[in-house]
């Protein structure tokens, strides 16, 4: 009889102990993975700033490589880098993660080029929650008709791609689109205090941000 109870009881425990598996938190998961093989698409190489440019926005935090990543380190105002070699003006895609490690504003500013004109897209602005492009025909991300609404989480890693063909940008944010734009005859233009980073740089606002895995793919049309 103690031996059929010694039985069930160690069935009950086992039970306990191998039942569901907690869901693992994002951030984990994908720093646990191995770093993306390197090819000609890398504008990182999860070690070095190597083509990069620590931007001099004056006021900017700590710039530097930890862990795979680039951390912007929250400054007052923007921190950011700037791409120092040859880049696209137009039929290409950049993909990258990023993530909001402290802070409360965007953290993941991407100012690119469109022919001759430069835009920025915005990842948790105006206090934390707007995406969007800015500026179209002047008005910012947070008034124009790319305006979107999101909640960040804290130390989450985000999948961003960002688009530019004839006429059209489109950006996604992991599997939602979030950018559907027709520029047509609207002028695009960025804000001064991300004019350091053309033509090409990502930057931060008041806020500590990590990004890695950049890859920029270029098309023929």
């Amino acid at each position: 009889m103690k031996f059929i109870i010694y039985i069930v009881l160690t069935g009950m425990l086992l039970i306990s102990c191998t039942g569901s598996p907690k869901k693992e938190n994002n951030s984990q998961h994908l720093e646990n993975q191995t770093i993306s093989k390197q090819d000609s698409t890398c504008l990182f190489d999860g070690e070095t700033l190597d083509g990069w440019e620590i931007t001099n926005f004056g006021p900017q935090g700590p710039v530097y490589v930890s862990g795979g990543a680039i951390i912007l380190g929250m400054g007052e105002g923007c921190t950011g880098i700037t791409w120092g070699k040859e880049f696209p003006v137009m039929n290409y895609k950049v993909t990258l993660e990023a993530k909001r490690v402290s802070g409360n504003d965007f953290f993941c500013g991407m100012t690119f080029p469109v022919e001759k004109e430069p835009c920025t897209l915005i990842v948790g602005g105006w206090g934390g929650t707007v995406v969007g492009l800015s500026s179209i025909n002047k008005k910012d991300a947070s008034e124009n008709e790319t305006t979107t609404l999101m909640k960040f989480e804290k130390d989450y890693w985000y999948r961003i791609c960002l688009m530019v063909k004839e006429d059209t940008i489109k950006a996604f944010i992991d599997d939602t689109v979030v950018v559907d734009f027709v520029k047509g005859d609207k002028v695009l233009s960025i804000r001064p205090e991300v004019e350091l980073s053309k033509p090409f740089g990502i930057a931060s606002w008041y806020t500590t941000a990590a990004l890695r895995n950049i890859r920029l793919e270029k098309n023929k049309r």
